[in-house]
């Protein structure tokens, strides 16, 4: 069995983030998302992976995961032109997957508990197809699923306006080379793409085999700020201390990870919380749920239940900065000069809330 990632597409709900980075290298917990994907596969036994990728972001895609040995799998990396869906996206690395049965999985999704077992039950029962679905509370926003009494899929709807159940398509799927065949066979949908429900709908039409298996655990799509926040906080409500970094003043408590080489002075921190090598934090606090990247610098500042890029500054701020996710090399800080006025730099499509 092969695996496929999908890693294209521009981010647009993650933007300024994404405006300068591929969205499945943001990180959660201090990993990026795309990684999570990559070690599900290795975990499972899956040595042979191929990335999607867009002209855009694919060189960086490219940088970050390298040839797959630092997960131990083999990595191929396939350019898809443009965003034409998710069944184009399946036609695009036939070349790659040939006859070969495959998990489809979206490189910007979280699934808690990994996909082993699903590969497991998948290679015992054989079916054309298994798709994993879970309860979502706006069946609006996705790609819908209906189950008949007997629990078998009969019909699936991209973003439907009225939802026949609210059993919404997880960003992993497992096909057998059958899938290729179906893509083939059907149109691009009113937004101009070759949807992978339709994909699915034309099994299902067939009479091919498509079983379906609701997921129990968590799954999350990190395409926006809120998403991005809650997986970082359900990834670092697991995570083992481990503090290596330097203490000189300092307090840690709970959960905590200090990396080696990281930094903290006169300062507590509350966790679950990450703090990357090369941090350095000085005069502050650090609350639940933050992960702090590689070479920040945080001083006389609060920060809870956020996460900070690379690179990026917190300085001398009056409240607690909670909620918020700040680009690489940003800063946020506060002047003594006269008269105080809020003075700003963004970039499109950003938001800046003050209380």
């Amino acid at each position: 069995m092969k695996g496929l990632i999908l890693s294209g597409g521009k981010g647009t709900r993650l933007r300024p983030i994404t405006h300068t980075s591929a969205k499945q290298l943001v990180p959660v917990a201090n990993k990026p998302v795309l990684f999570f994907g990559i070690e599900a596969m290795a975990q499972a036994g899956i040595s042979e992976v191929g990335i999607i990728i867009a002209p855009e972001t694919g060189g960086e895609i490219r940088e970050a995961c390298g040839d797959g040995s630092q997960f131990g799998v083999q990595i191929t990396y396939i350019e898809q032109d443009a965003p034409l869906g998710l069944a184009h996206a399946v036609l695009t690395a036939e070349p790659f997957l040939g006859d070969s049965p495959f998990v489809m999985y979206l490189g910007d999704n979280l699934l808690q508990g990994g996909i082993t077992e699903l590969v497991t039950a998948f290679e015992a029962n054989q079916p054309d197809a298994l798709i994993l679905l879970t309860e979502v509370d706006d069946p609006q926003s996705y790609g819908i699923a209906a189950l008949n009494e007997q629990g078998q899929v009969v019909r699936l709807v991209e973003k439907p306006k009225d939802p026949p159940s609210n059993l919404a398509l997880v960003g992993v799927y497992l096909f057998t080379p059958l899938i290729h065949e179906a893509a083939r066979a059907i149109q691009p949908s009113a937004r101009g793409e070759l949807e992978i429900t339709d994909a699915i709908q034309w099994l299902v039409d067939t009479g091919r085999r498509v079983e379906p298996h609701v997921v129990r655990g968590w799954w999350k799509d990190t395409g926006r700020l809120a998403d991005m926040l809650e997986a970082n906080r359900l990834i670092l409500d697991v995570i083992e201390p481990s503090v290596q970094g330097e203490l000189i003043d300092s307090s840690v408590e709970g959960r905590v990870i200090v990396e080696p080489g990281a930094t903290l002075t006169n300062t507590t921190v509350r966790g679950p919380a990450v703090i990357a090598a090369g941090a350095k934090v000085t005069d502050s606090y650090i609350g639940p749920y933050s992960a702090v990247g590689r070479d920040c610098v945080i001083t006389n500042s609060e920060v809870e239940h956020s996460i900070l890029l690379a690179g990026s500054k917190v300085l001398h701020l009056d409240g607690r900065m909670e909620s918020s996710l700040l680009g690489r090399n940003s800063t946020i800080d506060r002047t003594p000069q006269q008269p105080r006025a809020y003075r700003f730099m963004i970039g499109d499509n950003s938001h800046v809330g003050i209380l």
